[in-house]
């Protein structure tokens, strides 16, 4: 007797419709507009990131944080600005990393005030391992999409990414 397999097509489509129960998700996609297929994609998107961060063990704030610290050390400030809240705030964050071992804490020398955030070893194993596996999904996410439609894609979500970052009304 021969085993069925599920095509990878349809294995996809599950994986993703469980995702894609937002806003909008009851209109047939033809018929959709821009503004509701955004949310439809923002809400794929988180859904992923959710679901990879809970098979890591972390939050979606502490995947973040993580894949942020993947550049390099940051500073307070700087990781409150990235995140969009008080220096205060991102203290609870910063204390649930460092209990878990995954960043550290370390003050700049010659500003007694500022202080310095750092992965561990482990917060870097991790935040690898995150950061590939969403890599991973997201790129099946838009598998289908022909080479030229792919790149007409990340042509339009580049020039809306840059557009956001210099336009004062952007926040």
């Amino acid at each position: 007797m021969s085993e069925t397999k599920t095509p990878p097509d349809a294995a996809r489509a599950r994986r993703f419709a469980g995702w894609a129960q937002v806003h909008g998700a009851d209109l047939d996609p033809a018929d959709m507009d821009v503004v509701t297929g955004l949310v439809q994609v923002t809400g794929l998107v988180q859904g992923i990131y959710s679901g990879i961060s809970e098979r890591h063990d972390l939050t979606p704030q502490q995947a973040r944080l993580l894949c942020v610290l993947l550049d390099g050390p940051k500073g307070m400030a700087e990781l409150a600005q990235c995140f969009g809240v008080e220096k205060a705030a991102l203290t609870g964050l910063m204390d649930r990393a460092e209990k878990r071992g995954l960043a550290e804490r370390s003050p700049v020398p010659g500003d007694r005030r500022a202080v310095r955030v750092t992965l561990t070893e482990p917060g870097r194993r991790a935040a690898t391992a995150f950061h590939a596996e969403v890599g991973k999904a997201l790129d099946d996410l838009v598998g289908q999409l022909s080479a030229a439609d792919r790149e007409h894609f990340r042509a339009v979500l580049a020039g809306i990414v840059a557009r956001c970052r210099t336009s004062p009304s952007s926040s």
